[in-house]
């Protein structure tokens, strides 16, 4: 009896993310992108055990500001985006580049379902490894204040919501990310003309019109971080101000954006040829 193509879909898309997370996870090449993901997480610890040594006690509110401008300035904008341009551009780049992907565009497997496995193979590597370092730094706020403050600030203070709103967000930067490089990866042999123009575009978010910040995937990361960080410098005042899209808007307008960008780049999967010649 032949099985339903759902059901064969679904073991094809299981037995690629079984490969790929293991790839992605375990590359040398992407040792970098741990860098990335860990190094804010050991300078907060860092100052954890210093204060902790000294017998300091640090102002938990002026800590959660600094995490916060860290998260939306260093985190979205440079350590899960240039995270994602390494490991999306190579889902397919990298092995045309090794002479391997061949081997799964002979196999009886749908181009299309090729594409979602080592997409969601992509997210799922990318979201252990940021929400990992998202916590990390998290819990090194609070591990050198006293116990009530810190059971304090998470159970009456709303603490506990931005810890999950933190690293949802970073999993969404995964997700959102992940789609637009993925596509880029079908569009340009070289990843620094992608990773330059898409950061130039997320870069010009605060100072876009309101109706062309929503073409970005930051303007929706933004509206989902639970602290505000405030745009400082020479040309933060031609920063054009827009009301923060609620959770239940901001959710599905990302989901939205990266759908269409993994429509376009199925489109391209489908008229996939392999020369390797010229690559």
């Amino acid at each position: 009896m032949t099985p339903h193509p759902w059901s064969l879909w679904r073991a094809q898309i299981a037995a690629i993310l079984r490969i790929e997370i293991k790839k992605t996870l375990l590359a040398r090449r992407g040792l970098w992108i741990y860098l990335l993901a860990f190094a804010p997480a050991v300078l907060f610890w860092i100052h954890a055990g210093l204060n902790l040594r000294h017998g300091r006690i640090c102002d938990l509110g002026r800590d959660s500001l600094v995490f916060a401008a860290m998260f939306q300035f260093f985190y979205l904008r440079l350590a899960i985006f240039f995270g994602c341009v390494g490991v999306f551009m190579n889902l397919f780049r990298g092995e045309m580049l090794e002479k391997s992907l061949h081997y799964y565009l002979l196999s009886p497997v749908r181009r299309e379902v090729l594409l979602a496995g080592k997409y969601l193979a992509g997210v799922i590597a990318t979201a252990a490894i940021f929400c990992s370092g998202t916590a990390l730094a998290l819990a090194a706020l609070l591990v050198h204040v006293p116990r009530s403050a810190a059971e304090q600030y998470l159970f009456a203070a709303g603490g506990l919501s931005h810890v999950f709103a933190y690293v949802g967000t970073a999993a969404l930067a995964c997700v959102g990310y992940g789609g637009v490089f993925l596509l880029m990866s079908f569009l340009f042999r070289n990843p620094v003309v992608p990773a330059a123009l898409v950061l130039v575009w997320e870069s010009m978010n605060p100072f876009l019109p309101s109706l062309l910040k929503k073409f970005s995937v930051i303007f929706y990361l933004q509206s989902l971080c639970p602290v505000p960080a405030q745009l400082k410098g020479d040309f933060s005042f031609l920063a054009i101000v827009a009301q923060p899209t609620p959770a239940y808007l901001a959710v599905p307008g990302l989901l939205l954006v990266t759908f269409a960008g993994l429509l376009l780049a199925a489109r391209k999967v489908r008229r996939l040829e392999i020369n390797y010649g010229t690559e």
